[in-house]
């Protein structure tokens, strides 16, 4: 007993050791966020601010138009993420519990995907979206972000949906359920927590890739958060609180989706391990 006990203190004090770690980084980041250039300048780097500046967050919010490239990240974000689900989570289905020819190469096709370098696709989705006139719009995003969030989706719900007892269908099909019936009112509610993981990856994928969005936007009116960000560091002079602010503003979101969302994962491990049981 003496020494489990001495093993569940060591654990939690470096657990504790491991958060503090983690967690700093951006304890750091909304202290900098506080502070002027002379603050940070002058030694103060890692210190409380002297005084807070609160008008960082305005300058930010308004005069760096973090307010526009939040509203246009979280826009293309969203719709990446609901075309995301919505494709894989009918394409896994279709693969995963319905019995056709070439289900396995389908399956093969999707996880090719994950195979593909993105930065191997840049001028080819350049070309193609020049020709097809929709360079600065929200599309241009929404697209190459929804194709390659699909193969990991593809990947976690297809394994997921196998692992469903095939009964729980055949009784639905038995009181006389067709596909989709089936699809809605059996399979989705059980792959919810999967689905949020997927929602999660998806998410985080989007939200912070850079290379897609600063070749395929150049008009600030359609920038995502990263692009505009990295446009507030000026040529001669830079206002550093400011953009501390705006990072602040750019990962509250992370950190909330998270929030929400881990208790899903959490839900998915169970939920798998006891379809599998």
């Amino acid at each position: 007993m003496r020494k489990r006990k001495l093993g569940q203190r060591v654990l939690i004090i470096g657990l504790s050791l491991y958060a503090v770690i983690q967690v700093y980084p951006f304890f750091w980041l909304i202290l900098f966020s506080f502070k002027s250039n002379s603050e940070i300048f002058g030694g103060n780097i890692a210190g409380f601010p002297e005084k807070m500046l609160w008008s960082n967050y305005q300058d930010a919010f308004f005069g760096g138009k973090v307010g526009l490239y939040l509203f246009n990240s979280t826009l293309v974000t969203a719709l990446t993420i609901a075309l995301t689900l919505f494709v894989s989570a009918l394409a896994a289905y279709a693969i995963a519990r319905l019995r056709w020819k070439f289900s396995k190469t389908a399956m093969v096709i999707f996880l090719t995907g994950m195979m593909i370098p993105i930065h191997a696709t840049l001028l080819p989705l350049f070309i193609s979206f020049r020709d097809m006139k929709i360079l600065n719009t929200y599309w241009s995003l929404i697209l190459p972000y929804t194709a390659f969030g699909i193969p990991i989706a593809m990947y976690i719900l297809v394994g997921f949906m196998q692992a469903i007892p095939g009964e729980m269908e055949e009784s639905a099909f038995m009181d006389g359920a067709g596909v989709f019936s089936s699809f809605f009112r059996i399979i989705l509610p059980i792959v919810k927590p999967a689905m949020a993981t997927v929602a999660i990856f998806t998410f985080l994928s989007a939200w912070n890739e850079l290379m897609f969005a600063i070749t395929f936007i150049s008009k600030s009116q359609f920038r995502t958060l990263t692009v505009g960000l990295q446009s507030m560091v000026g040529q001669y002079a830079t206002k550093w609180g400011p953009i501390g602010a705006g990072l602040v503003i750019g990962t509250i979101p992370t950190i909330i989706i998270y929030a929400i969302m881990s208790k899903e994962i959490q839900n998915s491990l169970v939920t798998a391990g006891a379809v599998k049981g």
